[in-house]
């Protein structure tokens, strides 16, 4: 069994992760942290969990995390670096659902979540947690940048068309939207159901936070040098939609002379052939976030509306494959365990 501890158990990430590992059969939930909710036992909190959870949440200096084999930190952007040392030099594997672990470049880190690195040398070493892509390194890592909901989604539905080099990588379009859990359980004037029910909008119109972390993954896809970085650029615009759970995405990119040839079809379907969470949709498919809800699986399909212009819809859970299942998925890898372990989930319908 596998010692499990969780920082920052009470938000919508955080309860996604104790509803996964409260039924992972090699998982044993030892502390569950929050300095607010202290005390509180997590059904309390959570109704869904009781029967399956009988955990209290702990301060974190009560939380004995040191005793744990992995800690998750469903954290707000800064936490983990704050902890990670620690842990590490103690021997806990640390999977990070928040940005710190996830860009490579601290000065890039700075300039978009507004604080310096606290571990520089950490982060050179993280392994970035896309299973699908990065999986052998995923294996052998210590610390686990677990990716963005957005860059997720945006990741596997380029990354067939990158790896074989059939469309023009210098100016990718994804267009994307996101259910409001996306934005955290905090309260916020625009996830209110007033404010974001019955309505569609762009935000972060200007540039995104996940901006950076997509185009530094697609290169590293693409096998493309930072030194020429221009040759792989990728517009995101996310959307909010009036949903709870769920994202979207629409992406666009130029065939270029081999792909305009290629059967684009089977080029899909051979890349994700071996994949338990990526299901690549039948020709002229349109997949529903619906289809997704709950569940760990990543739905594909692509298009090609014009003759030099490839279109691929991807629909995934934000809070499952995009957030807490994938993290439980890299535990599974870490640990040397079946990657699917506790993650063969039915998708929520209606």
């Amino acid at each position: 069994m596998i010692d499990v501890g969780i920082v920052g158990g009470t938000g919508y990430t955080g309860v996604e992760l104790l509803r996964l590992l409260a039924r992972h059969p090699q998982a044993r939930l030892r502390a569950i942290t929050s300095r607010k909710e202290a005390g509180m036992p997590v059904a309390e909190m959570y109704p869904n969990l009781r029967g399956y959870v009988d955990l209290a949440f702990t301060t974190p200096n009560d939380a004995k995390l040191k005793d744990c084999q992995v800690v998750f930190f469903a954290t707000p952007h800064g936490v983990a670096m704050s902890q990670a040392r620690e842990l590490v030099d103690a021997g806990v594997k640390v999977i990070d659902l928040a940005a710190d672990f996830r860009l490579k470049d601290p000065a890039e880190f700075e300039r978009w979540y507004g604080m310096p690195h606290a571990c520089t040398d950490l982060l050179e070493e993280s392994v970035y947690g896309l299973p699908e892509l990065n999986r052998e390194a995923i294996r052998k890592a210590r610390i686990v940048g677990n990716p963005g909901c957005y860059p997720t989604s945006v990741q596997l539905g380029y990354a067939p068309l990158l790896d074989q080099g059939l469309i023009e990588a210098g100016h990718l379009i994804a267009n994307c939207a996101s259910g409001t859990s996306g934005a955290g359980r905090k309260a916020e004037v625009h996830t209110l159901l007033s404010e974001a029910s019955d309505n569609f909008k762009a935000y972060g119109v200007k540039g995104h936070r996940h901006g950076p972390e997509i185009n530094e993954q697609l290169r590293r896809i693409a096998r493309v040098p930072d030194s020429r970085r221009n040759e792989v650029s990728c517009l995101f615009v996310p959307h909010l939609l009036p949903i709870v759970r769920g994202i979207h995405s629409t992406l666009y990119a130029r065939l270029n002379s081999a792909g305009q040839d290629a059967d684009l079809q089977a080029v899909f379907e051979a890349f994700y052939r071996n994949e338990r969470f990526v299901d690549v949709l039948p020709a002229g498919s349109a997949p529903e976030t619906r289809s997704v809800r709950a569940s760990n699986t990543v739905r594909i399909a692509v298009h090609k509306p014009l003759p030099d212009t490839v279109m691929v819809l991807v629909v995934e859970d934000n809070l499952t494959k995009g957030a807490s299942g994938q993290a439980v998925q890299n535990m599974n890898l870490l640990f040397g365990l079946e990657e699917s372990l506790g993650l063969d989930l039915v998708p929520v319908l209606p």
